[in-house]
């Protein structure tokens, strides 16, 4: 039996991936070919009428197999391109989205571009935000604090992964137990921020695959802001900052959590498809 070209799967998948309700069918096809071909995607257009090899074959339809069932694609390739960094990435932490390269941004926009700096990733999940910040200001260290062993795992993985682990630590436990408050110069987190009676209703990759302890953010979506709020603003350094990744219609409440809390010089903005996206306030010195 002829084999079949790397055109005719990548169509294949395409109507696979369309029967399953995903909207960007062929661009997740040809991505995951991409992955099992190990090549560029200019290399896979020149072989698109070259027959596949077996072993191409059976990866590329195995992965095509586990997408339609809606699991997500960055689980399948076990990684993600995160400001700059490709990150591990499975279904131990939440999956690093392109959203939250704008709070990293912001972030940056809040430190010095060189000298000692210590800083801090509350919920640190995969590391990324974390592993972006070191690598963006070389002669800072930090620590990223993680309630779950198996994510705070993954994030020791990536740290490494980045050479990382010398100017890095990862905290296994609660922010409200981490001894870390007063000596950050800046706190960054992405909290869980859904509201509990919306994750049923979220995307298959989202509400299957992902952790809930990563969404759940109780009854208003507002419970680790709370939190998070109370114990920088009693325990932060002053002149220390805090940066925090919101949901899209959660700007003000959670502005005037930090200004009620007594932060300074409070600021937002937002990510590429123009949904409010970040927070940040500064301890008054």
């Amino acid at each position: 039996m002829k084999p079949p070209t790397y055109d005719e799967l990548i169509s294949l998948a395409a109507r696979r991936f369309r029967e399953a309700g995903l909207d960007r069918a062929r661009s997740e096809a040809m991505m995951l070919m991409i992955h099992a071909f190990g090549g560029s995607h200019l290399a896979l257009i020149s072989a698109g009428n070259s027959p596949v090899p077996k072993t191409v074959e059976e990866d590329f339809l195995a992965a095509v197999a586990r997408r339609a069932a809606r699991e997500p694609a960055q689980h399948i390739m076990g990684e993600t391109h995160f400001y700059g960094l490709d990150i591990v990435t499975d279904a131990r932490a939440l999956i690093p989205r392109t959203d939250s390269e704008c709070v990293v941004t912001a972030a940056l926009d809040r430190l010095p571009k060189d000298g000692p700096l210590w800083l801090a990733d509350l919920g640190t999940g995969t590391g990324c935000l974390l592993a972006a910040l070191l690598t963006q200001r070389p002669e800072a260290s930090g620590e990223g604090v993680e309630a779950s062993p198996e994510a705070a795992q993954l994030a020791r993985a990536n740290l490494e992964k980045h050479r990382l682990t010398d100017r890095s630590a990862i905290f296994i436990g609660s922010w409200a137990n981490w001894q870390g408050w007063p000596k950050a110069d800046l706190i960054i987190s992405n909290p869980p921020y859904i509201a509990s009676d919306v994750i049923a209703g979220l995307e298959p990759e989202v509400r299957k695959h992902e952790p809930l302890m990563a969404l759940d953010g109780g009854q208003d979506g507002l419970n680790c802001y709370r939190e998070i709020i109370a114990l920088g603003a009693a325990g932060m350094k002053p002149g220390a900052w805090l940066v925090l990744e919101i949901g899209y219609d959660q700007k003000e409440a959670v502005l005037g959590l930090m200004a009620l809390a007594g932060f300074e010089s409070l600021a937002s903005g937002q990510d590429l498809g123009s949904n409010d996206r970040w927070v940040a306030g500064c301890r008054p010195r």
